[in-house]
């Protein structure tokens, strides 16, 4: 075989051997610095396919997505001087890939032990000066808010990493310490229940009397209707009897005569003492009694 027959064989078989190593893809969730001779030439890679000099290059590629640092369980003392267990948890991400593959030295690992070191530290300095309640209820978002922040700042300018959050997952109480903030959290109970009972007391005590007020005034008018109308009433009733008194005396002396014998004697057992020339019984002697 010929010399010359042979050469695009081995062009082919280098393109082979050579290729792979020269080229490199990036992905959406890549993070990646390429090095040259060491040295950090490119720390800003776009996603896609990019080109390599095998032996001058050297790609070191991390993950770009959020990550999630589990922190061992830490004693902090508050300003009470009571020591508390707080299970704790950061998220952080990559932001300046430069900066940390300088601050790591392309040990991905080693950001754990720099990161919780600085979350002890923050935790520390913020429990201990807040109180049990306060880092149990009452400040417990300000103070997760606050340490973030904070090392935020100083971890993207040191670490080059961004803290997306820093959350207590648990706190452990002695018992004594236990023991006291349950008492304190049950008597701002009792008085919140205290509170609201006498506030429902007072307006219960103000519907009462609104509603005492308006049966007042109800009845009032009421008995004020009643009276001006049985005032028409008998004053009607009046000006009837007089009208038929007037036209027929006698048959109105009969007539109020008869109701009279009625009301009188109506029971069995009625006993009526008169005497016989009492005019209460002309109308029953006969008929031709007059007045």
């Amino acid at each position: 075989m010929k010399t010359t027959s042979l050469f695009p064989l081995f062009l082919l078989t280098a393109a082979i051997l050579v290729l792979p190593n020269c080229l490199y893809v990036i992905r959406e969730i890549d993070k990646a610095v390429l090095l040259t001779f060491g040295e950090v030439t490119n720390s800003d890679i776009a996603p896609g396919l990019h080109f390599k000099l095998p032996g001058v290059h050297t790609l070191r590629r991390f993950d770009g997505r959020i990550q999630t640092l589990d922190i061992d369980t830490e004693s902090y003392l508050t300003a009470e001087k009571n020591y508390l267990e707080v299970d704790s948890f950061a998220k952080w991400r990559v932001a300046n890939t430069a900066r940390f593959y300088t601050a790591t030295g392309g040990d991905e690992s080693r950001i754990d032990s720099l990161l919780q070191q600085r979350i002890n530290t923050a935790l520390r300095n913020q429990f201990g000066v807040r109180t049990v309640h306060e880092v149990v209820a009452g400040e417990r978002d300000l103070l997760m808010t606050t340490i973030t922040q904070n090392l935020n700042r100083t971890s993207l300018e040191e670490l080059g990493i961004e803290v997306v959050d820093v959350r207590v997952k648990r706190i452990d109480l002695p018992d004594n310490v236990s023991d006291s903030v349950f008492l304190r959290m049950n008597t701002e109970r009792q008085e919140e229940a205290q509170q609201l009972r006498s506030t429902g007391l007072e307006i219960a005590e103000g519907i009462r009397a609104d509603a005492d007020r308006q049966q007042t005034i109800i009845e009032a008018e009421a008995y004020r209707d009643a009276e001006r109308l049985r005032g028409e009433g008998d004053a009607e009733a009046a000006a009837i009897y007089a009208q038929a008194f007037s036209k027929d005396p006698e048959f109105y002396n009969f007539t109020r005569s008869l109701n009279a014998y009625r009301e009188s004697l109506g029971n069995k057992d009625d006993l009526l003492l008169l005497s016989p020339d009492s005019d209460f019984f002309k109308y029953l002697k006969n008929g031709s009694a007059k007045p």
